[in-house]
């Protein structure tokens, strides 16, 4: 092999490592990037770092789910799936814009600094501490696109974050809420 065969493969080698290295660190530098838009304020930067149509479509049906077993389990199994399936999109679409927003998202991921502020839990500024519910989260590779971050709720069950890759990207595109 000639000596400038030799440093094109390597040259292209070390190009391919640095780009698959960035791919691995993309699910990581999302979640960063969130926390640091969060934490600044930004919340209309989120657009980087989330797909809210993407997001809107992963918890469209489980919170219609639990809308209709709520609803089903009031009223007994004597209401009309079609009547049921209605009121459950009405009830469920507004909440699920309200919370797949960047105010939404935000409240979400500094929820417990709200619940620190209630509970007097405060840092050295006397500012409520927040808590980044991605920080301690146990985070793995699903697939080469899909990229899980599972972090306990406020009872202590998992919720899984899911981060989507898209050509070099990743942004976070699901949310797979606990079982009841």
């Amino acid at each position: 092999m000639s000596k400038k065969l030799k440093w094109g493969v390597s040259v292209i080698a070390a190009l391919l490592a640095l780009m698959l290295g960035y791919i691995a660190a993309g699910p990581y530098l999302a979640i960063n990037g969130i926390h640091n838009v969060v934490a600044s304020g930004q919340y209309g930067e989120l657009w980087r770092f989330i797909d809210f149509d993407q997001l809107r479509s992963s918890l469209r049906p489980q919170i219609q789910e639990r809308i209709a077993r709520g609803i089903m389990g009031h009223t007994g199994t004597s209401q009309g799936a079609k009547a049921i399936g209605e009121v459950t999109a009405m009830i469920a679409d507004p909440a699920i814009d309200a919370m797949v927003s960047p105010q939404g998202i935000a409240t979400l991921l500094e929820g417990s600094a709200f619940g620190n502020r209630v509970r007097g839990i405060v840092n050295e500024q006397g500012q409520a501490q927040a808590t980044d519910p991605l920080k301690g989260a146990a985070t793995h590779f699903e697939s080469p696109s899909l990229f899980t971050a599972t972090a306990a709720n406020a009872e202590g069950k998992p919720v899984v974050f899911e981060f989507r890759r898209s050509g070099l990207t990743w942004k976070l595109a699901g949310l797979r809420l606990p079982e009841n």
